[in-house]
C-alpha cells in the first residue's frame, strides 16, 4: 500500500486554475431565463416573436413588436437537493432581466425596431454535498501516480493539487513519494455569481412576411466557488492514521462578445403560421481565473515533508471561444386566444476552444493560441446538444392569460467522459480539483401567468429544472511501477461514481409597459 521512489522532482511556483475542460463547461451553457412570459412558455416562442427575451435567440422575433415597450424582470431560485456546506444558500434571489424596445413606424406597413435587453444567461448558485466509500482508492494516490508519470513538478501533466499533496503528504525533502490507501471521502461545494448579458438590437421587416434582425451581445463573467473535499486514510495494516482536507476557492471573471441573426418568414399570406431560422457566433470569452488552496493534514503519518502548511494562489488569463449555435422554429396563433410555438436549438460543445495568451507561439503579447491537448480532450469528452422546447398561451380573457411549457436539453457530457489529469496542457498544470461531474439530459417544466391592466401588464411564472447526473472524486487509473530497490508494483485506483442530482425551482415576476 505504501511505497518509494526516489524521484528527481523540483518545486514549482504554481497559479491558479485555467482553461480546463469540466471549468469551461460550466461557462459555456445557459440556463432558460428571461421574461416572466418567456420563461412561461418554456422559451418557445423564436417563431413567435414580440417578446424582448427573442433578442437572445432569434432577434428577428423583436421585429414583430409593433408599440415600444419597457420591462423588468426579478425573482428567486431555491434548490431542491441542497446539501448542508456551511458557505452555500440553497435560495437566491435574482434580478433576471431589464430592457426595452423603441418601435418606430417606417411606413404603413414598415416598421424599424431597436432594443436593449439585460438577461441573466447563467445562474451559477449551486450547492452539492457527496460522500462514499473509496474501498482503498485515493485522491493522494492519483497524485502520487500524476507524479510517478511525470518525474518533475515542471511537467505540465503535475497540477497545483499535485504540488499540494507533494508538500504535505505524499513526498519527503528527500525525493520519497508516498501515498495511502482512503476508506471514506466527502466533498462539499459551492458555487454563486452568473453570466450576464447584455444584448443591442436592430430588428424590422421587410414586408408582412419577412422579418429579420440582429443583435450584439456583450457579456460579463463572475464566477465564484469554494470546496472543502476530505479523505479517511489508513496504513498498510489497515489503521486509521487521520485524514486530509483539501480547500479550494477560485474565481473567474472576464467579457465575452457574441453577434446572433434571425429570420422569421410568414409562408402562407393571410396565415398566422409563421417559421423562424436564427445562428449565433462563437461568444468569444476574455477571462482571468484567480484561486486559492490549501491542503490540512490531519494525520499521525511520519515524514519530513517538503513544506508543511503549503498553500498555493494564483491568477491566469485564457480564453475560451464556445461553438456556434443554430435554431430552427415554429409557431402559430389561433385566432386572438391561442399561441403555440416549438423550437429546437443546436451546438457542439466538443468544438469548444480553450485557447492559452501570451507568447507561447512567439507571437505578440495579447494574442492567443489553441491550447490543442485540452480541445483533443474536450472532443473525447463533450458532445452536440440538442434543446427542444415547446410552449403555448390562452388568453381566457382579454386581460388574462396563462401558459407552460417544456425543455429538453441532451446530455453534453459522454458518458465515458472523465477529468483527465495526464493532459499534457496548461489547463491541467493551473489545475486545483480532481473532481467531476457528467450531467445526463435536462428537463424544465414551465407554468406562466399574465394580467394586463390599461397599458401595463404584470407575469408570473415557475420553472421546475431537474438534471441528474453522476459524480467522481478524481479519474480511475492504473499503473506498474519500477522502483529503486529493483521491485516493481502493480498500483490500481479504481473509484466508483456516486449518482448526484440537481433540482432548482425558479420563480419570476416581469413587469411591463407597452407606449
Amino acid at each position: 500500500m505504501k511505497k518509494t521512489l526516489t524521484a528527481m522532482l523540483l518545486l514549482a511556483a504554481l497559479t491558479a486554475a485555467a482553461q480546463e475542460t469540466y471549468t469551461n463547461a460550466e461557462m459555456v451553457t445557459e440556463d432558460l431565463n428571461g421574461t416572466a412570459r418567456y420563461v412561461g412558455m418554456g422559451g418557445a416562442m423564436e417563431a413567435l416573436g414580440a417578446d424582448i427575451s427573442t433578442m437572445g435567440t432569434n432577434p428577428a422575433g423583436i421585429g414583430l413588436f409593433r408599440s415600444s415597450f419597457v420591462g423588468i424582470t426579478a425573482g428567486f431560485i431555491s434548490q431542491g437537493d441542497a446539501g448542508s456546506y456551511k458557505y452555500g444558500d440553497a435560495t437566491n434571489a435574482s434580478f433576471d432581466q431589464a430592457g426595452f424596445v423603441w418601435s418606430a413606424r417606417l411606413r404603413k406597413n414598415r416598421f424599424l425596431n431597436i432594443g436593449f435587453n439585460y438577461k441573466k444567461k447563467r445562474n451559477f448558485n449551486n450547492v452539492t454535498s457527496v460522500a462514499g466509500d473509496l474501498n482503498g482508492a485515493s485522491q493522494n494516490k492519483n497524485a502520487y501516480m500524476n507524479l510517478m508519470d511525470a518525474g518533475s513538478l515542471y511537467d505540465n501533466t503535475v497540477s497545483q493539487l499535485d504540488v499540494l499533496y507533494y508538500n504535505n503528504l505524499n513526498g519527503d525533502t528527500d525525493g520519497n513519494l508516498y501515498y495511502n490507501d482512503a476508506t471514506r471521502f466527502t466533498h462539499d461545494f459551492e458555487t454563486e455569481g452568473y453570466v450576464g448579458e447584455y444584448d443591442v438590437n436592430i430588428s424590422g421587416n421587410v414586408s408582412n412576411r419577412v422579418y429579420l434582425g440582429v443583435t450584439f451581445g456583450f457579456e460579463d463573467v463572475n464566477y465564484r466557488s469554494r470546496s472543502s473535499y476530505s479523505e479517511s486514510l489508513v496504513d498498510a495494516g489497515g489503521a486509521s492514521v487521520g485524514s486530509i482536507t483539501v480547500n479550494d476557492h477560485r474565481t473567474i471573471d472576464g467579457t465575452g462578445f457574441n453577434v446572433k441573426a434571425g429570420v422569421i418568414f410568414f409562408p402562407i399570406e393571410d396565415s398566422p403560421f409563421r417559421f423562424g431560422v436564427s445562428v449565433a457566433t462563437p461568444t468569444w470569452y476574455d477571462l482571468t481565473s484567480r484561486s486559492w488552496t490549501s491542503l490540512a493534514n490531519n494525520t499521525t503519518i511520519d515524514g519530513n515533508f517538503v513544506n508543511p502548511g503549503y498553500e498555493a494562489y494564483g491568477e491566469y488569463d485564457y480564453r475560451v471561444y464556445t461553438p456556434w449555435k443554430f435554431g430552427v422554429s415554429v409557431g402559430h396563433t389561433f385566432g386572438t386566444s391561442i399561441a403555440v410555438g416549438a423550437s429546437y436549438e443546436y451546438a457542439d460543445y466538443s468544438c469548444t476552444s480553450s485557447r492559452m495568451l501570451g507568447d507561447y507561439d512567439y507571437s505578440y503579447y495579447g494574442s492567443s493560441v489553441k491550447d490543442y491537448e485540452m480541445n483533443e480532450h474536450t472532443q473525447r469528452t463533450l458532445k452536440g446538444v440538442s434543446t427542444f422546447k415547446i410552449g403555448a398561451e390562452f388568453k381566457a380573457t382579454k386581460e388574462l392569460a396563462v401558459r407552460v411549457g417544456y425543455n429538453y436539453v441532451a446530455a453534453m457530457y459522454k458518458k465515458d467522459g472523465y477529468r483527465d489529469c495526464t493532459v499534457s496542457s496548461l489547463g491541467t498544470y493551473y489545475s486545483s480539483r480532481a473532481d467531476y461531474i457528467n450531467w445526463n439530459a435536462t428537463h424544465r417544466f414551465t407554468l406562466g401567468a399574465g394580467y394586463t391592466i390599461n397599458r401595463f401588464t404584470l407575469d408570473l411564472a415557475y420553472q421546475y429544472n431537474t438534471t441528474k447526473g453522476t459524480y467522481y472524486p478524481f479519474m480511475s487509473s492504473e499503473a506498474t511501477y519500477t522502483y529503486s530497490d529493483g521491485t516493481s508494483d502493480t498500483v490500481q485506483n479504481y473509484v466508483d461514481g456516486q449518482k448526484v442530482k440537481n433540482i432548482r425551482n425558479q420563480f419570476i415576476a416581469t413587469l411591463s409597459y407597452k407606449f
